[in-house]
């Protein structure tokens, strides 16, 4: 059964669209994630599901009730905003049982609830402190616990990690998952972090400009983008994206920088490539850094599955577990990995092998992924 269904949604700001007719899902214990840039519409979707803000257009579903024009306290949901949203004058304890108080609940509830809680997010020993008394993530797993003794048909995060240190958001973005493991919840997550799309989802729904660009799994939105946006937002360093043509029949070659004398040449597969009617045309072609090595550097058994090209070397940029080279290849710029060991000379031209298997080809008209 589907937990959330988003059907058409538009949302208007003065004379803005921010939401431009919106058709996604989640279904019943899915980690659902919203990602785009600022100002992309992803707040305000989830603004929408809850209940903060009403669409100009269209329909929200939750547990096959619509509750388009349902209050927020009506709807079944918890959500864990951006700034933690703590009482500064209540204890941890007082601060989870609020709602419960607001709603009724008995006290031997409330306590069963926040026992629960508590050992759940390992905060037994913070309850009769105040919120002034915690750190950040202390803070943000209150703000959790909060949402949690509610057992809501649906959590919605409003990038709740933005707050804190780079180390810290790793670790939170560990417990948020591994929190979603153990009670099987159905979670829809806003953030702007890539990263935290790719390790935490189920399924990844890419906004900009208030649509959909591309709605999958992580495999997928990472190896076979729908356009060249999501080609570029999603990954760090994103994929290389370069101009190239198509030239070959039945074993098409794409060719980047034809004519050049330092062009490269590099073989697709057999299986996955172009239609028949882009053969000879101009085209995107996209690759990941990861998918350009050194010449060492093997990605199959298959000969045919890399080809070993020559290209000189602009840059190095050693981060320990790895070097990120850039580089030239028929003039275009682009990034590769190599192993940390490995320091191609700047300046100089050296060998790196190209795993042909992860090209993505793209319409330089329309930006949509051809093959």
């Amino acid at each position: 059964m589907s937990a959330l269904v988003i059907r058409g949604v538009r949302k208007r700001f003065g004379g803005q669209e921010v939401l431009k007719g919106i058709d996604i899902g989640a279904e019943s214990g899915e980690f659902v994630v919203l990602v785009g840039p600022s100002g992309c519409g992803k707040s305000t979707l989830l603004n929408i599901v809850a209940g903060l803000e009403q669409p100009d257009a269209g329909d929200v579903e939750i547990a096959g009730r619509v509750v388009t024009r349902v209050p927020p306290k009506d709807r079944d949901i918890a959500m864990v905003f951006q700034s933690y949203a703590l009482y500064p004058t209540m204890t941890v304890r007082q601060n989870i049982t609020f709602g419960m108080e607001c709603r009724g609940v008995p006290k031997r509830q409330q306590a069963e609830a926040v026992a629960r809680t508590a050992r759940l997010l390992q905060i037994e020993a913070l309850l009769d402190r105040k919120p002034s008394q915690l750190s950040g993530g202390q803070r943000q797993r209150v703000a959790m616990g909060r949402a949690l003794v509610r057992d809501p048909l649906l959590f919605l995060f409003d990038e709740p990690l933005s707050n804190l240190d780079a180390k810290l958001r790793v670790e939170m973005r560990m417990e948020i998952k591994q929190l979603h493991r153990r009670i099987g919840a159905t979670m829809v997550y806003v953030t702007h972090d890539q990263i935290e799309a790719m390790t935490m989802a189920t399924r990844i729904a890419v906004m900009h400009q208030g649509e959909v660009q591309q709605f999958a799994d992580p495999d997928t939105v990472y190896n076979r983008p729908a356009n060249l946006f999501v080609a570029r937002f999603m990954g760090a360093p994103p994929m290389n994206t370069v101009s190239a043509r198509l030239v070959g029949g039945e074993n098409p070659v794409a060719v980047i920088g034809a004519g050049r004398p330092d062009e490269i040449r590099l073989p697709l597969p057999a299986e996955g490539g172009p239609p028949p009617d882009w053969r000879d045309r101009e085209v995107v072609l996209g690759i990941r850094p990861e998918a350009i090595a050194e010449a060492e550097r093997r990605f199959g058994q298959d000969p045919g599955s890399f080809s070993t090209v020559e290209a000189p070397v602009e840059m190095t940029e050693p981060t320990g577990a790895e070097t990120i080279v850039m580089m030239r290849l028929g003039g275009e710029p682009v990034l590769g990995r190599v192993a940390p060991d490995v320091r191609p000379p700047v300046g100089g031209a050296a060998r790196f092998a190209v795993d042909t298997r992860r090209i993505c080809l793209f319409d330089p008209a329309t930006e949509r992924l051809i093959a």
